[in-house]
């Protein structure tokens, strides 16, 4: 038999493999929550995909990642840095640390977007605030401006993303990971964005 990951961890390795092969802009769905995905809130575990679609974080989760695609395919950093808390914190940066990075990758790439494979979300009370936790496999694609290359400027796999809600909407507080000891220049610090 096997493993529960073993289904996603295919599906999703064909889809970064085709994202990469085609170019990104081939996958239908920027955000996606693969039909594997377990919903866990308050215990009790969602695994049929239309009620997770339809379930209100669920619903609330996709609309802001697509506010961020938006935002980043318009590199409109302020619409982009909304969706980032005010608490943000990622190993030590912090969202003005985020904004400056994007600056510059705006400055270097065109055609920036994402891809986003959320295969688990975990809803979290802490201290009075709800929270999640998504496990989200996906990448970071711009093409250079220098060279007219497509490339990937990040990836992620299964990488957990902590949300918290403010107000109506989903805000970004950071990922669960390890910073590299030592990265060059050039790929240094763009993991922390997505």
């Amino acid at each position: 038999m096997m493993p529960r990951y073993g289904k996603t961890n295919v599906r999703i390795g064909l889809g970064l493999m085709l994202s990469v092969v085609l170019g990104a802009g081939v996958v239908s769905a920027k955000v996606q929550v693969l039909p594997e995905t377990v919903l866990l809130v308050g215990g009790k575990k969602v695994t049929e995909h239309k009620g997770m679609l339809d379930h209100p974080v669920v619903k609330g989760l996709l609309a802001a990642f697509e506010r961020a695609e938006a935002a980043l395919q318009k590199e409109d950093i302020d619409a982009l840095m909304r969706f980032y808390a005010p608490a943000y914190d990622y190993h030590g940066l912090k969202d003005n640390d985020v904004r400056r990075v994007w600056g510059e990758v705006f400055e270097h790439y065109k055609a920036v977007e994402s891809l986003h494979l959320f295969s688990d979300i975990k809803v979290l009370r802490v201290n009075d605030e709800l929270r999640v936790e998504v496990t989200c496999t996906g990448g970071l694609y711009g093409t250079d401006e220098h060279t007219g290359k497509r490339l990937t400027l990040d990836s992620w796999f299964r990488e957990v993303h902590y949300l918290v809600k403010e107000g109506d909407a989903w805000r970004f507080l950071g990922n669960a990971g390890e910073v590299p000891a030592a990265a060059p220049f050039s790929s240094a610090p763009h993991h922390p964005l997505f």
